[in-house]
């Protein structure tokens, strides 16, 4: 697992500077599973996921979720760009984010479809 330490940003509110977070990245330890396995994997974490896909080049300004966002890549690529650095994710990685990081991405020159669910930082804190 990579963890890269970013701090929050909250709509609203200045930066807190030394509360950082950590995008958690967990490469696939035996080649990309199977968007029905993923899909299967986050339903059995009690999460609803939901699939999407893009193609090559697609950019997604910078943004936060509200919600802790659980993404796994099911194929092709994508890099997501956080005060921490850029997170390269191919297929069978997954990426947690907390809620108020901020972070934009690139798809990779091969698109890319992604699995992803959000869980409320409450549920994150209990599990």
């Amino acid at each position: 697992m990579r963890r890269y330490a970013v701090d929050p940003v909250v709509p609203g509110e200045p930066p807190h500077p030394g509360h950082p977070h950590q995008v958690e990245v967990v490469p696939s330890p035996r080649g990309a599973p199977t968007r029905v396995d993923i899909e299967a994997g986050l339903h059995a974490e009690g999460l609803t996921p939901h699939s999407w896909s893009h193609g090559a080049a697609f950019s997604y300004g910078r943004h936060v979720h509200g919600d802790h966002k659980v993404l796994v890549c099911v194929s092709g690529s994508i890099v997501f760009h956080t005060d921490a650095g850029d997170v390269a994710l191919g297929p069978g990685d997954r990426m947690e984010i907390p809620s108020g990081v901020g972070h934009a991405a690139t798809v990779g020159g091969d698109g890319v479809e992604c699995v992803e669910a959000y869980r409320r930082e409450s549920d994150r804190d209990a599990r």
